[in-house]
């Protein structure tokens, strides 16, 4: 006799990023929370105007940041884009009353010594409090990316605001949505791979 199928067990949610956050800050405790937590990657912190938010980014969190990257990187390999990474790359500006740590953080071109990065890799996983791009705008970060509920959105810096656009114009002709359909695939030499064979196969 056939047993009875045993009920399926729910999936777990994903996990959620641990965030803090602490008003009334100063531009001082922003800088001991930096000279505390030194070379570590976490908590990822971010600080406007007296708003001080630490983030513990759960393994979700990080995952997703580090396949766009390593897709975003795996494009200019193969477009023949000059860009370097450069991480979790603190900005800050006292004048401004901002600072900020990026999931992941580019700059094109050569430069040696670079001022701030060209493009920032924002994941809102758990919406915290603080508006990211209201800090990137006076640190004049010319492009930002916000990956969220599976969608990437697209900020240009146009005069002293942001303004939402279709596409990338830094990184011209790279397919978004085309490249999040490899950020699930794993491991991450598979997803990269594939990738780069599909963006060969249509450049050739």
């Amino acid at each position: 006799m056939a047993q009875p199928a045993l009920p399926l067990e729910p999936q777990a949610p994903p996990a959620q990023d641990s965030i803090v956050v602490l008003r009334g800050a100063t531009w001082a405790d922003f800088q001991r929370v930096l000279e505390l937590k030194g070379d570590s990657s976490v908590p990822r912190v971010a600080y406007l105007e007296g708003v001080l938010e630490l983030m513990n980014p759960s393994k979700t969190h990080e995952a997703a940041k580090s396949m766009i990257g390593r897709l975003v990187e795996a494009w200019c390999m193969e477009t023949g884009v000059g860009i370097t990474p450069y991480g979790s790359w603190t900005h800050e500006s006292k004048e401004s009353e901002r600072g900020i740590e990026p999931d992941e953080c580019y700059v094109l071109g050569d430069d040696p010594q670079p001022e701030r990065c060209d493009l920032a890799i924002e994941i809102i996983w758990t919406s915290g409090s603080i508006n990211k791009l209201e800090i990137y705008r006076k640190l004049r970060v010319r492009e930002v990316w916000i990956w969220k509920r599976g969608a990437i959105s697209v900020f240009k810096l146009v005069g002293e605001q942001y303004e939402a656009i279709a596409a990338s114009e830094l990184l011209a002709g790279i397919d978004l949505p085309e490249l999040l359909e490899f950020i699930e695939v794993r491991p991450m030499t598979r997803a990269v791979s594939e990738y780069r064979t599909r963006l060969a196969t249509r450049l050739r």
